[in-house]
């Protein structure tokens, strides 16, 4: 429907010139509430946690292992101190080294760090299989959820700004799930497990680890907090970016021929400044932690070396204990910076999370399950009765708009841009829903009685704006339709004149329609009214249809266009008005409301707003 998506278009996404709102006003504006994000999340995995609590239960289980193996090397130092030549009297004694205890410490070590590989590994692949599924479902979910919500959340949103909760924030959901989780847990169990073993073997370089390392945890927590707000602002910029990408691209001809350039590139550098801003900014400071924590841990390395000698000089501990010190000070250091890394993913997650849920929260469409009623066999009898719409609820744009149709009528509707034409066609088809009044297919009112789906199936539609996709020509002409042969795609094709133009090509109907595909304006349009052919609906819309072809191809189109509407119910929306004369009835509407009704004839001898508007057309042309 030209006129309406037009303005939906440039209501969402700013139009080509890119007249946006500042970075910030999209999903990312609100305030981010992280337990009640991640709770959310949480929920939504339900179906998954059993698996995802025993793979972190693993993960855990093996970090423990790993955390056991110092003490073991303890214990196999110490052997080997044990056995090395001794001083007594200044005279050197040789120790004897129990082999037998080494191989014992030796088997258990590699039975420790085997074992904890293995854990490892399994948990990995449970993860990584449990995430993948969860990032699936969440795309179909999202893909779900696309096709229940109302054209009126399209007309306030931008399609870069959902393509980008479909990409960017899923992908940071499923890179959270699948690394950062597994690596909290391991983080928490390696500190925790550390901090224990170290005060198990001595409490003196324990209390050294701890206080050469707690500067960590400050840096840690103020790093923490300040990069989170840079990551909020980074997802939001995403989308932003994504979203001017998309609506400019997508009119590249239309940037180019009113030399928006300038302005588009405008406004992409204001995009990405910011989100240049907040990346950097967000990555420095988490790149920051790595340094930071690799100097904590060279410190605690000095100190335990320095307070162990002293120690095992005065025989408080034994060398044994120093050798798993120097192992248990990077276990305390290493999760310091794993757990800021975490927590930052986590927080990053969180942002995501929001902007994903809060599509999933957007009002749908109202359930339609109750609805039984069928429409089935109609014969494309419509009345409009006494209908009121609007856009926004405080602005009603169609007053009282009222109409009969007869089953097999050509209706034309007319009038000036923004007059309602595209609006009445919208609402027949049930893409708004009405203020007031009501629709009648065969007496059914269609918005109280059938369900959405029920209504669209008694409708084929060709529209000024011909949509194909990647596909043969074949699969294009069969969209959506089932259990059609191969025999009536080619009638169809015949019956619009495309036919001989189809055989011509390399692989006929096999044609895979692409970018390297080239189809005129009109071959595109033919392509669309045979499809519509395939539909075989008992009512038929034509929305200025050939405003975008040449005089001879309009010719074709509109011979293929009047063999598709005999025997249907047809609505003719056009500005040409020279092309709707033979029509059964014109509907002539300004401001939302019917000021004129009959036969072009009738119109014209009438002599009122109609016929200005013929007149003038015809004045032009001349």
């Amino acid at each position: 429907m030209s006129e309406r998506t037009d303005i939906s278009q440039n209501r969402g996404s700013g139009g080509m010139g890119g007249f946006r709102g500042p970075p910030g006003m999209g999903g990312g504006e609100k305030a981010k509430d992280f337990k009640g994000t991640w709770g959310k999340l949480i929920r939504y995995c339900k179906n998954y946690i059993p698996v995802i609590l025993i793979a972190l239960a693993i993960a855990a289980l093996g970090t423990v292992f790993q955390i056991i193996g110092p003490d073991k090397l303890k214990d196999l130092t110490n052997e080997i101190m044990n056995g090395l030549p001794a001083m007594i009297n200044g005279q050197p004694i040789l120790g004897a080294i129990d082999f037998s205890a080494l191989t014992s410490i030796a088997i258990m070590l590699v039975f420790l760090y085997s074992a904890s590989a293995l854990f490892s590994f399994t948990e990995n692949f449970m993860m990584a299989t449990v995430t993948a599924k969860i990032s699936k479902n969440m795309r179909t979910g999202i893909s779900q959820k696309i096709n229940k919500l109302p054209l009126s959340y399209f007309d306030k949103t931008s399609y870069g700004d959902v393509i980008s909760r479909v990409t960017n924030d899923v992908d940071a959901i499923g890179q959270t799930l699948n690394q950062s989780l597994d690596m909290l847990i391991r983080a928490i169990t390696l500190f925790a497990g550390s901090l224990i073993m170290m005060f198990y073997n001595s409490w003196i370089l324990a209390l050294t680890a701890i206080g050469s390392t707690l500067i960590g945890f400050v840096l840690m927590t103020v790093i923490m907090k300040t990069s989170q707000k840079h990551f909020k602002v980074q997802q939001q910029g995403l989308g932003d970016i994504n979203g001017h990408i998309e609506e400019i691209y997508s009119g590249h001809n239309v940037v180019k021929a009113y030399n928006g350039g300038k302005e588009s590139k405008k406004v992409f550098e204001r995009f990405n400044e910011t989100l240049y801003d907040s990346g950097w900014k967000s990555q420095f400071l988490s790149g920051l932690m790595m340094p930071i924590m690799h100097f904590i841990g060279n410190f605690g390395y000095v100190a335990v070396c320095v307070v162990g000698a002293a120690l095992a000089m005065n025989g408080t501990i034994s060398f044994g204990v120093i050798v798993a010190f120097m192992i248990y000070i990077r276990f305390f250091t290493q999760p310091l910076s794993q757990l800021a890394q975490s927590m930052q993913q986590l927080q990053r997650t969180a942002a995501a999370s929001e902007r994903v849920f809060e599509f999933f929260d957007e009002e749908e469409m109202a359930e339609e399950s109750g609805k039984v009623k069928k429409l089935e066999n109609i014969k494309g009898n419509v009345e409009f009765k006494n209908v009121r719409f609007g856009y926004d609820d405080d602005k009603i744009i169609i007053n009282d708009f009222s109409a009969t149709v007869k089953a097999g009528q050509k209706v034309a509707i007319v009038g000036p841009t923004g007059a309602g034409k595209t609006t009445m066609v919208n609402l027949l088809m049930r893409f708004y829903d009405l203020n007031g009044g009501e629709i009648y297919l065969d007496d059914i009112p269609i918005s109280s009685a059938v369900t959405r789906e029920n209504v669209h199936e008694q409708f084929c539609m060709v529209l000024q704006d011909t949509w194909l996709f990647e596909g043969t020509i074949k699969e294009n002409i069969m969209y959506s339709k089932q259990d059609i042969t191969d025999d009536e795609v080619v009638s169809s094709c015949k019956a619009v004149g495309l036919h001989h133009f189809i055989r011509t090509l390399p692989d006929g109907y096999e044609t895979v329609l692409n970018d390297k595909a080239s189809l005129s304006a009109g071959q595109k349009q033919l392509l669309t009214i045979a499809r519509a052919m395939i539909q075989n609906s008992p009512l038929l819309i034509l929305d200025e249809a050939t405003s975008s072809v040449d005089t001879r191809t309009e010719r074709l189109v509109q011979e293929a266009m009047d063999k598709l509407t005999r025997g249907r119910t047809s609505f003719v929306i056009a500005h040409r008005l020279s092309t709707i004369r033979n029509a059964d009835m014109i509907l002539v509407m300004k401001d939302g409301d019917i000021l004129e009704t009959g036969s072009h004839d009738e119109l014209i001898e009438k002599g009122g707003f109609y016929a200005e508007l013929y007149n003038s057309q015809f004045e032009q042309a001349s």
